[in-house]
């Protein structure tokens, strides 16, 4: 294990055990239950991780971000709860989805307190940008939400661009990497100049992050990925892959990928049919490519700050997203 390994995973430390005494209260049991079950769950803590390094690559001192760290985390979870319920998802990160443990009722309602929580994690920071900081932590919902709506909307549109995808996941998925690297610099006393870059460098990672994901879908073991394989294309998702894909096809293949557009009669007997013919269009070669081109766009962005061992880190950070398996 490298030193960047160890730092990390000494940081995933200290925001394990601040999520598991986030939530004081244990009644009613029928939403603390639930709600804590989702924070206990296992996960790579990437944008805590982005605000602690973002604070310190601007000069700051990471303990002054934990509480906003802990904060994004928890806005985070809430919007995999919202997310798998509207998705019907069975699982996550390996266990039982909360609607599925529980109910839809159970779910949302656990989802709203996980939002009130965020909040009052946030407000817990120290600075002078308090102000600032929650502006950007509110926007950052508001765009989520927006992002999940052209998700949604994509799922019964027949016709959707690349443009269309890149759009959706800024928000969804971009929008939040991009707070997470904001609010670390603005604690962190940054610039103008450094909030900006950082800000960039957010964006560029989320996308890369979207598109890998988007990608393990289809490449990943099931039990590292924690969710079912080909799970987008059972749902008709508009992915990268699959939009790429329908472009590229004709004939037979083309049909295929329009019935998963069109959700008509898809089942997993499907999932390898389809991952033949994104091998044979090419797209999964393309997205390892928009990967690797996002990422180091995002690196570029860190070139404009300062070098410190937390710039160093960040771009060590960049590459194991690159490289991530689940």
């Amino acid at each position: 294990m490298n030193q960047f390994e160890k730092r990390y995973q000494r940081y995933r430390t200290v925001i394990d055990a601040k999520l598991a005494s986030a939530l004081r209260k244990s009644e009613p049991v029928s939403l603390y239950d639930p709600t804590r079950y989702v924070l206990a769950a296992s996960g790579k803590r990437i944008r805590p991780l982005l605000i602690l390094l973002s604070c310190e690559a601007v000069g700051g001192a990471a303990n002054q971000a934990v509480p906003a760290a802990v904060a994004i985390e928890i806005l985070h979870n809430f919007t995999l709860v919202h997310d798998d319920i509207m998705d019907n998802a069975p699982s996550r990160r390996g266990r039982a989805t909360v609607h599925m443990r529980w109910d839809d009722n159970v779910a949302i309602l656990a989802g709203d307190v996980l939002v009130a929580a965020a909040y009052r994690e946030l407000l817990r920071t120290r600075s002078r940008a308090i102000a600032h900081v929650a502006d950007v932590f509110t926007e950052g919902i508001v765009e989520v939400c927006e992002g999940q709506a052209y998700d949604k909307e994509f799922e019964t549109l027949r016709d959707v661009s690349l443009n269309d995808y890149l759009l959706m996941i800024a928000k969804k998925t971009g929008k939040l990497f991009s707070v997470s690297t904001e609010i670390g610099a603005l604690i962190g006393g940054g610039t103008e100049r450094e909030v900006r870059a950082l800000r960039s460098f957010g964006t560029s990672l989320g996308r890369a992050f979207q598109v890998q994901d988007d990608l393990l879908d289809i490449t990943a073991d099931e039990k590292e990925f924690g969710k079912r394989t080909g799970g987008d294309i059972l749902e008709g998702k508009k992915t990268f892959l699959l939009l790429q894909a329908y472009e590229r096809a004709a004939g037979k293949d083309r049909r295929v990928l329009r019935a998963v557009i069109e959700k008509r009669g898809i089942t997993p007997k499907h999932v390898p049919l389809v991952k033949e013919i994104y091998e044979r269009t090419g797209v999964i070669e393309t997205a390892k490519q928009w990967i690797d081109r996002d990422i180091r766009q995002a690196s570029l962005h860190l070139q404009k700050l300062r070098d410190t061992p937390a710039r160093t880190m960040l771009f060590w950070f960049a590459d194991m997203v690159l490289n991530r398996n689940h």
